[in-house]
């Protein structure tokens, strides 16, 4: 195989998923090149649409904004938690988290919840306990992406049981977080067959910004066998 790039980004469209009470995605026409020469879309969108990357600012205003964030919290060589097969809004232990983490590695999180992606099924991810969260701080990593809608419990429709403990922990220490990505599954397969792999999350760059989307892609190297 060599290197190979995987896309680990959902597209931008009209009518996709967004976090309840987040604004609703459209991605229409505003110029067409019978009408105007050219093709131009008019987009409208949150922040936190698609697959996108929290910066600290988006839980507390005295926490850092997303351009006063160094680049290298956007990159590095990533290891993937398997966190699949849980049941609905189940906690994710601290049990279940890898070796290998350190300062710089950017942790994925796997649920599988990216096959429910566009269905009602989707809000009802698992998530990181509060545990799990502080022990990812405690191994220096503050870079951490989840193939789900949230990494705190998504509250079902018209619940007020509201929560961003595992944001509070994270983005506290000022980590970056990575949500909705997809293909997970390929990434673990290829840890598990020893490849290396470097990860990349950069974000749209919005001035002052809590967040922006991402272009979520898993560079992939079997010619750098891990040991």
């Amino acid at each position: 195989m060599g290197v190979e790039l995987l896309d680990l980004s959902v597209p931008i469209a009209t009518g996709m998923p967004v976090y309840p009470g987040d604004p609703e995605v459209t991605a229409v026409p505003a110029l067409t090149v019978a009408e105007s020469g050219v093709n131009v879309l008019r987009l409208h969108m949150g922040s936190q649409s698609g697959t996108h990357v929290d910066a600290p600012f988006h839980i507390d205003d005295s926490l850092p904004r997303l351009d006063e964030l160094p680049l290298s919290r956007f990159t590095g060589p990533a290891v993937v938690m398997d966190a699949r097969g849980l049941p609905p809004r189940t906690p994710i232990g601290p049990e279940l988290l890898p070796s290998g983490l350190a300062p710089g590695v950017v942790l994925l999180i796997a649920t599988g919840w990216s096959a429910h992606w566009g269905g009602d099924d989707y809000l009802a991810h698992p998530y990181p306990s509060v545990e799990t969260a502080e022990a990812i701080v405690a191994a220096g990593v503050r870079t951490v992406a989840i193939d789900a809608l949230s990494v705190d419990r998504t509250p079902p429709p018209a619940s007020e049981d509201f929560s961003l403990a595992a944001h509070r922990v994270l983005c506290g220490a000022g980590a970056v977080i990575g949500e909705n990505l997809t293909g997970l599954g390929r990434v673990l397969d290829a840890q598990n067959a020893g490849c290396a792999i470097e990860v990349s999350l950069f974000p749209i760059a919005l001035a002052g910004a809590d967040g922006a989307p991402v272009r979520a892609v898993a560079r992939v190297d079997d010619h750098a066998v891990l040991v």
